[in-house]
């Protein structure tokens, strides 16, 4: 019985053989038909994402070119052709939106459409709020108003930039009334900052009224002012505000304040009155600061007449470094070669260094040669390095016996890095 069921089933198992192959194979078909559509769903999204990429670079490229186009408008003051620029790219609202909005704004106020360049700076602050041009934004709106004659009260504007342009406005409209809001902000809690530009407005007045401001701000102002309002009456320039400057310094002791209105006579380009503090002052670092002062605006002169006179070493060495700094190379040739005291003479040498030119560098190959004292070829080395003088130090590093020495001009070169040295080094080497 269990030998016929047996083969019962197996005749069973051979009948069903063909179905299931058959379903076996329809299986691996549906599975690579599976794979091959996953394949493609894969290169699909792939090609996708490669497009999405190439337009938006193509965009951010038309955005860069269109902002382009705007700012080369700007430059040629084609007020037109940059608003339409500007606008298509705010339109656009990517990288450059906030900007081209503001000077979309600025172009609209050129070509005299002020209440479109308003609406404008309104749709900056309420589409970017957080954005760098707001600030911008605020001043060109107080210009545009201020240019359509309408008068911005600077009371009520918390901006401080802004007020102070309204303010400026106020001055050319209204000084009396201008000067005592620049006077309360001089005298409040405001930021320093904020000061300064009230006194640098007042100082475009040319009120008498805000002159005095200045002038008393200068004398008894607070620190953090003083030094600026001084410096404010250097730059207003002329007699009444450098008898003031003598005032100042006259009356107070503090140091600091002093160097303000030396440094006020430079701005001024009052070289009397630096030569004559440089001469009679007592305070030996007051007196080598005006030198300094000297030497900025190139009071050639002034330098020459006070080395002659000058007894003390320290301040005649500031006037060789002024006189490096008013660029008076014969005055320094001269020092150099005939000067007697070593130090002085020394200093001289490495001004012309730093002075730099052909002709100083055969002076002082002739000083090198002349003076055997090391101190004076040891500038000399130092001057030529610094003014990059591979040639000269060549030429002294093949006639040197000194071995102290010729290392010294052989350092020099290794690090100098010119084809004259490299070929040296290269000789020395052998």
């Amino acid at each position: 019985m269990k030998t016929k069921l047996i083969y019962t089933l197996a005749a069973a198992l051979v009948a069903l053989a063909p179905a299931v192959r058959a379903n076996w194979n329809l299986s691996s078909d549906s599975r690579s038909v599976a794979i091959a559509v996953s394949e493609d769903d894969d290169e699909r999204e792939k090609d996708r994402k490669e497009r999405d990429k190439e337009r938006a670079q193509a965009k951010t490229e038309m955005e860069e070119d269109l902002y382009d186009s705007g700012t080369d408008a700007l430059d040629d003051h084609d007020w037109r052709r940059a608003a339409a620029s500007f606008r298509k790219v705010a339109d656009m609202q990517m990288q450059h939106a906030d900007a081209a909005l503001y000077w979309l704004a600025y172009s609209q106020g050129k070509m005299g459409a002020r209440s479109e360049a308003l609406s404008t700076l309104l749709q900056l602050q309420k589409s970017y709020p957080k954005s760098k041009w707001i600030e911008d934004g605020k001043t060109l709106e107080v210009e545009i108003r201020q240019s359509a004659g309408q008068q911005i009260e600077p009371e009520h504007v918390g901006d401080e930039d802004v007020k102070l342009m309204a303010i400026n406005g106020l001055m050319n409209s209204d000084p009396e009334r201008a000067i005592p809001i620049l006077e309360g902000i001089l005298n409040g809690r405001q930021p320093v900052k904020l000061k300064e530009r009230a006194l640098f407005v007042l100082s475009q007045s040319g009120s008498q009224r805000a002159f005095d401001i200045v002038v008393k701000t200068a004398k008894s102002g607070p620190p953090d002012l003083r030094e600026r309002a001084v410096r404010t009456l250097g730059i207003l320039g002329g007699e009444r505000s450098r008898a003031v400057l003598t005032d100042i310094y006259n009356a107070t002791a503090d140091v600091d304040v002093k160097k303000s209105v030396l440094k006020s006579y430079m701005i001024a380009g009052d070289r009397t009155r630096l030569l004559a503090l440089a001469k009679g002052e007592t305070n030996s670092e007051l007196r080598q600061d005006a030198v300094m002062q000297l030497g900025v605006i190139g009071a050639r002169n002034e330098l020459t007449e006070l080395y002659g006179s000058e007894p003390s070493i320290e301040v005649r060495k500031k006037i060789l470094q002024a006189m490096f700094i008013g660029g008076n190379s014969e005055k320094l040739a001269e020092i150099a070669r005939n000067e007697k005291v070593l130090e002085l003479k020394v200093t001289a040498i490495r001004n012309l260094g730093l002075l730099g030119g052909g002709r100083s560098g055969a002076l002082l190959l002739s000083l090198y040669n002349e003076d055997a004292r090391p101190e004076v070829r040891k500038g000399v080395i130092d001057a030529l390095f610094i003014q990059g003088n591979a040639k000269t130090l060549v030429s002294l590093a093949r006639a040197e016996k000194d071995p102290q020495m010729k290392r010294r001009i052989v350092e020099k070169l290794s690090v100098m890095g010119s084809k004259d040295a490299t070929d040296y080094l290269m000789e020395f080497l052998k």
